[in-house]
């Protein structure tokens, strides 16, 4: 596969998170361990570029340019991981006629180590979403998202933990309530959890029980709704939790030119991103460790082109 162009269209500003939370810090030493997160959400089963003559977004994204910068940065840092935050399905001819396989077998090609479950992954039922996961070879993370009583029980994992560099990541998934988005005869039994009172679990857990050194959330929730503060978003979510690090987002399709900084319920920073859709931009998040411990991180956002 030969070398594509990729624009980094913008990079975050660096930050220092210590045990008091994370700050804001324009000197950094020299790391020891250094944790890469790729990332996407809303792909929505686009596996080719867009036409050149396309009005918003001519000839970009696709799944080979995709392929591509991933194998780039893995060979810059092997401890690379690689993330989707829900709704791979629907959106293209692709999906319609192979109903997810093409979808889950390519990104399984690629390596991603997980995803989250989107409203729009139910789109084919949760027969036919249970149906085309023997072709993914990835991890789908849901941790507020019961499936007792139905096709996906034990299917699932609510959380997993990573060990790269001797340290140990900690990702969790939230998914967005169905009711209302999703007919109930597509998910069933499924329970929706209170996704506050999961994050807040998850989070005390990973990090009290676990250990864990970084803890992210794949969140399938949405970046924010204006006018409608009392809906659970990714803010609202940063807002009311701690221990998480980094909260990566999907669902309102929110094309952020750097990470989000938030505070937390502590009043502690922790980063928020989202790449939009269509698989247009790969996120990029760098952590980086010192010898305590301490983590340092930039990110960008990484068109392809």
């Amino acid at each position: 596969m030969k070398r594509r162009k990729f624009i980094e269209y913008t990079a975050a500003t660096g930050a220092l998170i210590t045990t008091g939370g994370l700050s804001l810090s324009s000197c950094i030493r020299k790391p020891d361990r250094h944790i890469t997160i790729l990332h996407t959400n809303d792909v929505h089963s686009n596996i080719e570029p867009f036409p050149i003559d396309h009005p918003n977004y001519p000839n970009l994204g696709g799944i080979a340019r995709r392929a591509s910068l991933i194998e780039q940065v893995r060979q810059e840092n092997q401890n690379t991981l690689l993330l989707d935050a829900g709704d791979i399905f629907q959106g293209t001819p692709y999906f319609n006629f192979f109903g997810g396989e093409v979808e889950f077998k390519l990104m399984s090609k690629l390596r991603y180590d997980a995803a989250t479950i989107g409203n729009h992954d139910f789109d084919n039922g949760i027969d036919g979403l249970n149906k085309q996961l023997p072709n993914a070879s990835f991890d789908f993370l849901t941790s507020n998202y019961d499936f007792t009583n139905t096709i996906l029980d034990g299917k699932t994992r609510p959380f997993k933990i990573y060990t790269k560099s001797g340290l140990k990541i900690g990702i969790f998934g939230l998914g967005i309530e169905l009711e209302g988005l999703v007919d109930p005869l597509m998910y069933k039994e499924t329970a929706y959890l209170d996704p506050i009172e999961i994050a807040q679990d998850m989070g005390r857990y990973l990090k009290q029980e676990e250990g864990c050194d970084l803890i992210i959330c794949l969140s399938h929730l949405g970046y924010h709704y204006r006018g409608k503060e009392e809906k659970i978003s990714d803010l609202t979510l940063a807002q009311q939790t701690q221990d998480i690090d980094l909260i990566i987002g999907g669902h309102t399709h929110t094309f952020l030119k750097k990470p989000t900084v938030a505070k937390n319920i502590n009043g502690e920073n922790m980063l928020i991103n989202q790449v939009g859709k269509w698989g247009i931009n790969v996120g990029r998040i760098d952590f980086y460790f010192d010898e305590f411990n301490n983590k340092t991180s930039s990110g960008k956002q990484i068109i392809l082109t």
